[in-house]
């Protein structure tokens, strides 16, 4: 698992932007994980910069995202599908047939389910899987008490969880208590995984992720079994680690690995 701190959350998004544009730019035709929150909102709109500059293009792109609210339709203001519009699909180069995000007004959300996961697998897996993290570990809807082996299936939400969306829904609008996720399962089939997180209120939740036993009492924490997971933070977010300064010095020794295999590379 390699940990990233960085001084700001500007930092962070340049920094997973940057993870994303390697991705394309190494494999053109890449399947990406996508997720939506607070938090990848930057790096979506850093995104549209780097396509609408050429720097990269999705036209070649298939995606899958997380997770959706069940009972939403994809053109409810609060659903994920129509976040993902909004923030980022309308303005690349992605083909729309090429985006995927569950259905949430299907009639049947459990058969749903296990055709998203078919269909992730018609498309050979997710190369690269953008996760945030909840205030109680969760990845995707993975709400504590999930397990490692779960699959794409309906989860019901935990009263934190409604509680911390609650600020996106109005005062006469209906809040979803289910929803259909990507398994832990799922997600540890990424080739790579990225999680990103600012803000002190998620200190807890990645110090635990990091640094705690692996435990179905913080789903993120099954991101240790993973074999190519960064996960970047802030300073904000870091705060409750314990090893902060060994990170800090892993990734100093990394970088400084990375340029002399350059420099080796370019002298052979």
């Amino acid at each position: 698992m390699r940990v990233v701190i960085l001084e700001s959350a500007e930092q962070v998004a340049e920094f997973g932007a940057t993870f994303f544009v390697n991705q394309i730019v190494n494999k053109s035709n890449s399947v990406l994980g996508l997720a939506t929150g607070s938090t990848p909102v930057s790096l979506y709109e850093k995104l549209i910069e780097k396509n609408n500059s050429g720097a990269i293009s999705f036209k070649d792109v298939t995606t899958f995202n997380l997770d959706e609210y069940y009972g939403l339709s994809g053109d409810h203001p609060q659903s994920y599908r129509f976040f993902m519009q909004q923030k980022l699909f309308d303005h690349i180069d992605v083909a729309p047939e090429s985006t995927h995000v569950p259905s949430g007004d299907c009639a049947d959300p459990h058969q749903a389910c296990k055709e998203y996961e078919q269909e992730i697998q018609r498309y050979g897996g997710i190369d690269l899987q953008l996760l945030g993290i909840g205030r109680n570990g969760h990845i995707g809807f993975n709400e504590p008490s999930s397990s490692i082996g779960s699959r794409t299936r309906v989860k019901s939400l935990t009263y934190e969880t409604v509680r911390d969306n609650a600020r996106f829904f109005g005062e006469n609008e209906t809040q979803p208590t289910l929803s259909l996720t990507m398994g832990i399962g799922t997600i540890l089939e990424a080739r790579k995984i990225l999680l990103m997180a600012t803000g002190e209120s998620k200190a807890d939740a990645i110090a635990y992720a990091v640094e705690g036993a692996i435990s179905a009492s913080c789903p993120a924490s099954s991101l240790q079994l993973h074999p190519d997971t960064t996960i970047v933070v802030d300073k904000a977010a870091s705060t409750e680690l314990s090893d902060v300064e060994f990170y800090l010095d892993v990734e100093e020794k990394r970088l400084a690995l990375e340029q002399q295999l350059i420099v080796n590379s370019a002298a052979a």
